[in-house]
């Protein structure tokens, strides 16, 4: 299991460019697998800190899916940032870091944004 972190701020949500596309995934929401014995929300913010240096809370689960790109199960947790500035923390992992407006997501990720992420960024962010 995947676990994701969805972290909103100034009108913006957290990106990352993985180094090694998975699928046909270039840009995503920091994430990655659940540890044995590891709940998805600690997951979520271990690694918002790990791949963007990005000190999350988690809020709420926003639901999950099999992901139609990668077939891999994902659990999408809403964060509030609470401290850092975004930047590749780990290079082997992450080319790039971004904070993207709401407008901006159908370009960096053309398959389309999980239903219940979508509505709760809708509400989060400006248009």
């Amino acid at each position: 299991m995947i676990a994701a972190a969805v972290i909103p701020h100034a009108a913006h949500v957290l990106l990352i460019r993985r180094a090694t596309p998975e699928a046909a995934l270039a840009w995503s929401f920091p994430a990655g697998k659940v540890d044995p014995g590891e709940s998805p929300t600690s997951a979520a913010v271990r690694e918002a800190l790990e791949e963007s240096g990005v000190t999350v809370a988690p809020l709420q689960l926003l639901g999950e899916r099999t992901h139609p790109a990668t077939g891999l199960r994902v659990v999408y947790v809403a964060c509030q940032l609470l401290d850092g500035t975004a930047y590749p923390a780990s290079p082997r992992e992450v080319a790039e870091v971004r904070w993207a407006s709401l407008g901006e997501l159908p370009e960096l990720i053309p398959g389309g944004i999980y239903a219940p992420v979508q509505a709760f960024l809708e509400g989060a962010l400006p248009p």
